[in-house]
Order: structure tokens, then sequence, then C-alpha cells
């Protein structure tokens, strides 16, 4: 589903991706380990096409990403949740959720919603509540469940456990690990993969820049 190859990308003439290497199959989830200012947030940048390769292949469904605009991605089925979050603090929760479908006018916006709520059913408890009312993991489930509306085939996750307390990290852990039924490729960067080990079947190591596969696992 995912292959990319040799690819390499600066920021302001600086060197922070080179020579990465990744291949992921549909259904496969993948864990990015390394520390901050590894290069993992430019690397999930790169996919969604926020961050433009200098050099290297981006593959997607057999579809070169580079030759794709930032915006037609999520139809493509990709949905990114960042490590901030980026909620907008005045729109409820369910404004949230629906804004990457009401930026592609999506004509299954409402359909989706649906998907989502039966995904994360928290989110209908507190649907209504604007964005700077939630505590940090309950946004972090709608930074989730926002990526969902769009990730249909590929999600990429951007420390989603990080800032997030115990119960709530498992919770999160847990609605990703039923997207494996949903035949759904997951890349998670991280610092370390306490919430994640048991999900993931491939692990890479980002170091300055560069990317290793480090093992895989037996994840069921």
């Amino acid at each position: 589903m995912l292959r990319i190859s040799n690819l390499d990308v600066s920021i302001q003439s600086i060197d922070i991706l080179r020579g990465v290497e990744l291949s992921l199959d549909k259904g496969q989830m993948a864990g990015l380990v390394g520390r901050n200012g590894a290069g993992k947030t430019t690397f999930i940048k790169s996919i969604m096409g926020l961050l433009k390769p200098s050099a290297g292949t981006l593959e997607f469904d057999g579809r070169d990403l580079k030759a794709i605009p930032v915006h037609e991605r999520n139809q493509m089925g990709i949905g990114y949740m960042p490590e901030d979050r980026r909620l907008i603090p005045n729109l409820t929760v369910e404004e949230n959720v629906l804004l990457p479908m009401w930026a592609s006018r999506a004509p299954d916006s409402a359909e989706r919603l649906q998907y989502v709520y039966r995904i994360i059913p928290e989110l209908v408890d507190f649907a209504q509540r604007r964005g700077s009312q939630l505590s940090g993991g309950q946004q972090k489930l709608v930074a989730l469940g926002r990526a969902l509306m769009t990730g249909r085939q590929l999600l990429l996750l951007d420390e989603p456990f990080e800032g997030v307390a115990p119960a709530l990290a498992q919770r999160l852990a847990e609605v990703i690990s039923g997207l494996k039924s949903e035949g759904m490729a997951v890349i998670f960067s991280e610092s370390d993969l306490q919430y994640s080990q048991s999900l993931v079947q491939k692990i890479f190591a980002m170091d300055r820049g560069t990317l290793t596969e480090t093992s895989a696992t037996a994840a069921a």
C-alpha cells in the first residue's frame, strides 16, 4: 500500500531526512521510534504533502504521492493526527471532527461521522462541548476521530499517547487495535512503544534522519 524509497527532505537547506526506505501493506501497523528531533514528524508531514521531498519516491496504492496535491491525499483515504492535536477551541467536538469532510465537500460526511461515533463512542458524550473544554486525553480522542473521517486506508499518528493519562492512553490503544479488523494500515510516531508494542508488526528506528527496520513482531 505504501512504498517509500530513497526519500530525502530538507528544510531551509538543512538535511532532515536522508535515504529513507519504508514499505507497509494493507492492514499492517508500524512503529516509528526515535527521540525528539530525529525526523519522525518531518517524515509523516512528507507523506501528507506538508513538506516537499527533495529526492526519492513516495507511492500510495500504486500512485505517485509527489504528484498529488495535499487536499487530495485526504480523499485517497489517508488520515493524519498531528502531535499537537490542532483542534479549533471555539468549535464543538462534532464540528472539529467534521472539518476535513467540510473542506473536501465529501458527500458521505453524515455516514462517516456515525462510523467514527461507533468506533469511539465517547465522542458522542461530549459531541457538543467546545474543544477548549476538553482534557488533553479527550482532545487526543477527538483528533483521532477527525483523522478517521478521511483515514479509510492509512492513518498517520504523530505521538498519539504523549501527555495522556495512562487510562486514556490505554483506551486510545484499544480503539486503534480495533482498526486492524478494518484492514487499515497505521504508522505510529513515538519516542517509545509503551502502548503500541503489542499492535505493530514492523518497528522502524529513526535517528538523525535515517530509518532502519529493527524488528518485526507477531502482534495479533
